[in-house]
Formats: structure tokens, C-alpha cells, sequence
């Protein structure tokens, strides 16, 4: 893991995360024509749910090198205090070892594995 990165919290980490998979939804949902924002916001709902990421993290696990991993499982691992009444923990730790593992990334300058595992993991 690089030392610089290392130095990051892992709330910072997903904090940053959320952000960009954000934007990979809101780039996508753009890019596929939706054009209504009452329809953009909808559909956006359908990959940042804590349950939507959670799922979509299954499909990458297994494609993660070690230093990957080792960050999704620091996110994972994050003590959680509030987990929203529409996810259950474990898919709230997934979901925040995914932001992390998507904050790591970015700040890494790995751009395009940021676009590679989105679209692995929503299957787009």
C-alpha cells in the first residue's frame, strides 16, 4: 500500500469515495441519455444505496490485487455507529469498503481502474 495514501483515514478514504462513485453513476446515467432530473435522481438511487453497493462489491471482490483488497477491507472494517434502516450492517461495511477502496483509487490517479471496477461491479 503506498505510504502516502496509508496516511489517509479510512473515513476519509470512503468519504472521498462516496463522491466518486457518485460521479461514475451521475457520468453514466448522463452518458445513457437519461435527461430528466427527476429520472436522473431515481435512477442514481439504484447504485449508491448501501444494499446497491454491497451487491456490486461482490461482483469485483475476486478481481482486487492484494493492495485493493487490503484497502476495501480497511473500509470494511470501519467501526460503524449509524447504519441506515434500509441496509443491514454487513451490506453498510461492504458498502463503505467499496467508497473507501474508490477514495484510495482516486487519489492514487488510477482513474481508469476507477472505471474498469465501476462497470465490473454494475455490470454495465
Amino acid at each position: 500500500m503506498d505510504n502516502r495514501l496509508n496516511s489517509y483515514s479510512t473515513a476519509s478514504l470512503a468519504y472521498l469515495g462516496d463522491c466518486i462513485i457518485e460521479l461514475c453513476v451521475r457520468e453514466y446515467l448522463v452518458e445513457s441519455g437519461v435527461s430528466s432530473s427527476a429520472e436522473l435522481n431515481k435512477r442514481a438511487l439504484e447504485f449508491v444505496r448501501a444494499s446497491a453497493q454491497a451487491e456490486a462489491m461482490k461482483n469485483i471482490l475476486d478481481l482486487l490485487d492484494d493492495e485493493e483488497n487490503a484497502v476495501f477491507h480497511r473500509g470494511r472494517n470501519i467501526g460503524h455507529t449509524n447504519t441506515p434502516r434500509s441496509a443491514t450492517v454487513a451490506q453498510y461495511r461492504a458498502a463503505t469498503g467499496m467508497e473507501a477502496l474508490f477514495g484510495y483509487l482516486h487519489l492514487a490517479g488510477r482513474e481508469e481502474r476507477i472505471k474498469e471496477l465501476f462497470r465490473l461491479a454494475y455490470r454495465i
